[in-house]
C-alpha cells in the first residue's frame, strides 16, 4: 500500500491549512491513522490520531484545541485541519496507518505502532 499525504504549504502565523492522507487503491476502513511531524534536525513526533472506527481521537498537547483530525464518511481520506498555526508547527507532516485497534491510548502516540507511512508534506508557518 502507498499512503499519500498532501495539502502542505506556506502559511502565515495565525492561518490555517488542511492536510489529507489517502491510501492508494483502498479506503481506511478498519485502519487507525496517525499524523506525525518532523521539524528540521529533530525527531519525528506524534501530532494526532484517529482510531479505526473514527469515534476516538488523540492529540499532542501542543496542538490540542488547534488541530482536528477526522475521516470522511467514505473513509477515503483522513484529514488534519490545522488552525491558529504558529512557526513552531513548521515541519514535514507524515500520515501513517495500522490495522485494527491498538491496545492502549498511549499506543496511538507511538511511531512504532504504525505499519505504513506516507512520504510527508511540508508545512511552513512564517512569523
Amino acid at each position: 500500500v502507498q499512503l499519500q499525504a498532501y495539502g502542505g504549504g506556506l502559511v502565515q502565523a495565525g492561518g490555517s491549512l488542511r492536510l489529507s492522507c489517502a491510501a492508494s487503491g483502498r479506503t481506511f476502513d478498519n485502519y487507525a491513522v496517525g499524523w506525525f511531524r518532523q521539524a528540521s534536525g529533530k525527531e519525528r513526533v506524534f501530532v494526532a490520531a484517529i482510531n479505526w472506527s473514527g469515534d476516538r481521537t488523540f492529540y499532542a498537547d501542543s496542538v490540542k484545541g488547534r488541530f482536528t483530525i477526522s475521516r470522511d464518511v467514505a473513509k477515503i481520506t483522513v484529514d488534519l485541519q490545522m488552525n491558529s498555526l504558529v512557526p513552531e508547527d513548521t515541519a514535514v507532516y507524515y500520515c501513517a496507518e495500522v490495522r485494527g485497534t491498538l491496545l492502549s491510548d498511549l499506543a496511538y502516540r507511538r511511531k512504532n505502532e504504525y505499519n505504513f507511512w506516507g512520504q510527508g508534506t511540508l508545512v511552513t508557518v512564517s512569523s
